[in-house]
């Protein structure tokens, strides 16, 4: 897996979430469906919460970010490239 080209798509969503300020938080079910839309869908993912008890996700579509947390795991499709990140930060 090439994480150089991953790593690039991440900044530039990050860029284009700073730029617009949309971070769209939507439940596990809708960020499932959102990235089911999505041919070859980059999610990064991050353990977040106090003792990494969540899991955080984070995905484009139609140049809107969107953003879940669950406490458990998501079934991503398997299409999807996974970037595991360190900490997803969401301005709150």
């Amino acid at each position: 897996m090439a994480y150089g080209g991953a790593a690039a798509a991440h900044a530039a969503m990050v860029n284009a979430v700073k730029a617009s300020g949309v971070l769209i938080r939507v439940d596990a079910q809708d960020f499932i469906f959102i990235a089911s839309k999505t041919r070859d869908p980059l999610i990064v993912t991050a353990k977040s919460g106090w003792r990494g008890q969540k899991f955080a996700y984070l995905t484009s579509y139609k140049g809107l970010a969107f953003h879940t947390e669950t406490p458990q795991q998501l079934d991503l499709p398997g299409d999807a490239e996974v970037v595991n990140a360190q900490q997803i930060w969401v301005p709150s």
